[in-house]
């Protein structure tokens, strides 16, 4: 990136810081129901499907969204990463701007788990009186298997990749002096003049809001699968 004065710079748009703290709360919120049981079970599972319109959301929102919430902008491959760690810059000099390579493998980790913990929850049966939606489409075996891993190892890694994605704003909060967390409350950094911003407008807020409620949908259907 080319140096000059800096400005601010809209990197994360509505929609994205939206479902940036709308997925931390019903996570934490998840998981705290588990642990409780009994009646929060019943909000367990209404979060459970919250995740899945959200997970669901992003993924679209990953290909349609503004610049810097594309999955497009934060692919890196091995290079990027190795250039990363040793403090080069990387194309464009653009590292700083969304999510850096780190940041990027801790997105697509935390994803992947949160969809895994969801599909495993959809079938699973804890044999005392809850049921996914989804467990009389698969055998007991499989149903057995995806409740054992939601409710042990699938539960536990989520937690890890909670808890090491708030260490991380720490760490570079303060040994960095890169503020992470503001800028997913303002939605701006400040950048050089001339980087290129997410568009965040109207137009961007009635698509987000269209495809949420698309996804909202969708999971309302998969719910209403366990009759």
């Amino acid at each position: 990136m080319n140096g000059g004065p800096l400005q601010r710079i809209r990197v994360w748009d509505v929609p994205t810081r939206a479902f940036h703290w709308a997925l931390a709360v019903a996570v934490v919120a998840l998981v705290v129901t588990a642990k409780v049981g009994g009646n929060a079970m019943a909000w367990h599972f209404r979060l459970g499907y919250l995740v899945l319109a959200l997970l669901a959301f992003r993924v679209l929102w990953g290909l349609v969204g503004g610049r810097w919430s594309r999955f497009s902008s934060f692919l890196y491959g091995p290079g990027s990463v190795r250039a990363y760690l040793r403090g080069e810059a990387g194309p464009q000099g653009r590292f700083d701007v969304g999510h850096s390579p780190l940041g990027a493998l801790s997105v697509f980790a935390l994803l992947a788990v949160l969809a895994a913990q969801v599909g495993t929850g959809l079938v699973a049966d804890d044999e005392i009186a809850n049921q996914g939606p989804l467990y009389r489409f698969v055998s007991g075996d499989t149903a057995a298997a995806a409740t054992g891993w939601h409710a042990g190892y699938g539960q536990w890694i989520v937690i890890s990749l909670v808890v090491l994605h708030v260490l991380a704003i720490a760490f570079y909060r303060l040994a960095r002096r890169r503020d992470l967390l503001g800028p997913m409350l303002s939605g701006d950094k400040r950048l050089p003049a001339g980087t290129p911003p997410s568009a965040d407008h109207a137009g961007t807020w009635g698509l987000a809001a269209v495809l949420l409620a698309a996804c909202i949908g969708a999971a309302v259907w998969v719910a209403s699968l366990g009759g």
